[in-house]
C-alpha cells in the first residue's frame, strides 16, 4: 500500500507545472559561497535545509520525510534533532532527496529535463563504478582494478558536486519562499495622506496634481461665490413676464 502511494506521488510529481527558481547548471553561478559550503559540509547543510523546510518546527519531522519504509519508526517524536542528525550523516543521499521531494510537493515543482539528465548521469555512473569494482574483484586483473578505482573516484566527485548543487537549489527556492529576494509583496504600507482641517478654505489637493501654470485654482481664494456675482441688474426688469406661467399649469 505504501509503495503504491509512493508511485502515485512520483506520477503526480511529473505533472507539476512550476519549475525551480534556478536549475542545477546555474546554482554555482547564483550562489557560489553556499554551493562551496554544501560541497565541503554536506551533512550540516542538509540538516539546516531540512529544518528550514519544516519551518523550524521539528515536531513535524519524520525520518526521510516519510518517503522511506523506516519513516515514522525511528522514535522521531521523542528526539527529532538527534534523528535528523543521524539521518543526514548515515543516509546523506536520502536526506537530500527527501528535502527535494518535500519542496516539490509543497510548491508543485517539476524537475526539468536538464536536471533529470544530470541526476540520471550521477546514478548511472555510480552503478557502473560498482559493477566495475565487482568485476575487478572477481577477475583479479590489476589493470581492471585500477580502472575501477578511477571510475569510483570520478563517481564520488560527480555525486558530491551534484548533491551540493541540489542543496543550493533548495536553498534558493526557500529564499524565494521566504521573500528574501524578488519583488516586494503587493500588500505594502500606504503612503502618508494629509487630512483637511476646518480652518482651511478648501481641502488640500492630496493625491492630485497641482494646477498647471495659467490655470486658476478652484474654488477661488476669496470664497465662493466670488465678489460681484451675480452682476448688478440681474435678473433684468420685467422678468419673468406677466402671466407666466399660464393659468392651470401644475408641476
Amino acid at each position: 500500500m505504501a509503495s503504491q502511494q509512493h508511485l502515485d506521488k512520483m506520477q503526480l510529481r511529473q505533472n507539476y507545472r512550476n519549475v525551480w527558481h534556478t536549475d542545477l547548471t546555474h546554482t554555482i553561478q547564483n550562489d557560489p559561497p553556499y554551493c562551496c559550503l554544501a560541497l565541503w559540509c554536506g551533512p550540516c547543510v542538509s540538516y539546516m535545509l531540512r529544518k528550514r523546510a519544516l519551518y523550524n518546527d521539528m515536531t513535524r519531522y519524520v525520518c526521510c520525510a516519510g518517503y522511506m519504509p523506516c519513516s515514522g519508526r525511528c522514535g522521531e517524536s521523542r528526539c527529532p534533532e538527534f534523528c535528523l542528525a543521524t539521518e543526514v550523516f548515515l543516509c546523506f543521499g536520502n536526506s537530500v532527496a527527501s528535502t527535494r521531494f518535500m519542496l516539490q510537493d509543497e510548491f508543485n515543482i517539476q524537475t526539468t529535463q536538464c536536471d533529470n539528465c544530470i541526476i540520471g548521469f550521477m546514478v548511472c555512473l555510480q552503478q557502473v563504478a560498482c559493477i566495475f569494482s565487482i568485476v575487478a574483484m572477481i577477475v583479479g586483473s590489476d589493470e581492471l582494478s585500477e580502472a575501477s578505482q578511477i571510475l569510483s573516484c570520478l563517481s564520488d566527485m560527480v555525486y558530491c558536486s551534484v548533491c551540493a548543487c541540489m542543496q543550493t537549489q533548495h536553498k534558493i527556492e526557500m529564499d524565494k519562499r521566504d521573500g528574501k529576494f524578488g519583488p516586494q509583496p503587493v500588500m505594502s504600507v500606504p503612503a502618508v495622506q494629509q487630512m483637511s482641517r476646518l480652518d482651511q478654505q478648501y481641502p488640500p489637493t492630496a493625491g492630485y496634481p497641482a494646477p498647471a501654470y495659467g490655470q486658476p485654482n478652484y474654488p477661488p481664494p476669496g470664497g465662493y461665490p466670488p465678489a460681484g456675482y451675480p452682476p448688478a441688474g440681474y435678473p433684468p426688469a420685467g422678468y419673468p413676464p406677466a402671466g407666466y406661467p399660464s393659468a392651470g399649469y401644475q408641476r
